[in-house]
């Protein structure tokens, strides 16, 4: 009973052929399109849709749909030049297609702020690690500061806290 339920839920999000003939034309890398291209836009497409409608982990990706740092790579690509909501943007008529792609924006959007957050994480670190005269991450030992700008760097840290 599990393996039909985990069956059903793969195949929340899928495109249809009606709806692929309508978004296959608006997606980089199809035939004719200036450098790389893509090898299967619409496998490329199912295996976000269904990271998206099983709220999966990048690495949880089944193996039918090729490798997962591949894909996750090239979600992130796209994500970063808006390509999704571009598309998105493209899509009027069909209901169904615009709600996928507007589950992916906002996928998109917040692993955009997933990774805004970790650099803005590591850069505190380095500047608390730095105020403390501790290593950095590369294994070097940070520049030693003198006692005013140690107390004004911890300062400013206890106030991004708060």
């Amino acid at each position: 009973m599990q393996g039909d339920e985990l069956k059903i839920q793969e195949l929340k999000m899928k495109i249809t052929d009606s709806q692929w003939q309508t978004l296959e034309p608006l997606l980089l890398g199809k035939q004719g399109d200036p450098g790389a291209r893509g090898r299967d836009n619409r496998l490329f497409i199912d295996a976000v849709l269904w990271i998206i409608s099983n709220k999966a982990i990048w690495r949880s990706l089944p193996a039918e749909f090729g490798k997962w740092n591949t894909t996750y790579m090239r979600f992130r690509r796209w994500n970063e030049c808006d390509i999704w909501r571009q598309v998105q943007q493209s899509l009027y008529g069909d209901p169904e297609l615009l709600a996928m792609f507007g589950e992916i924006v906002v996928h998109g959007d917040q692993q955009t702020g997933r990774i805004r957050d970790r650099i803005a994480r590591r850069a505190q670190k380095l500047v608390y690690n730095a105020s403390l005269g501790k290593m950095d991450g590369r294994g070097k030992k940070t520049q030693q500061s003198d006692d005013s700008t140690s107390h004004w760097v911890g300062l400013v840290m206890r106030g991004a806290a708060l």
